[in-house]
């Protein structure tokens, strides 16, 4: 392997913005993230909608359009 080609890696914190911090290695000292495994709806069984300007909708109109 080639000297000085490859990043050093280094102890790192990843910071969420619920709070939960990680520690992990990376080529970054600290990482900040707004959501993790701690917050994720995914992970946490919480579904919940983001509806952003109403695309729900839109796309809800649209397919039923198409059907008809």
């Amino acid at each position: 392997m080639r000297k000085n080609l490859h990043p050093t890696y280094n102890k790192a914190t990843i910071t969420c913005a619920c709070g939960n911090v990680i520690e992990t290695a990376s080529t970054k000292e600290n990482i900040k993230v707004e959501i993790c495994s701690k917050c994720h709806p995914f992970f946490t069984g919480k579904q919940k909608l983001v509806d952003t300007g109403g695309r729900v909708d839109r796309f809800n109109r649209r397919l039923n359009s198409k059907k008809d």
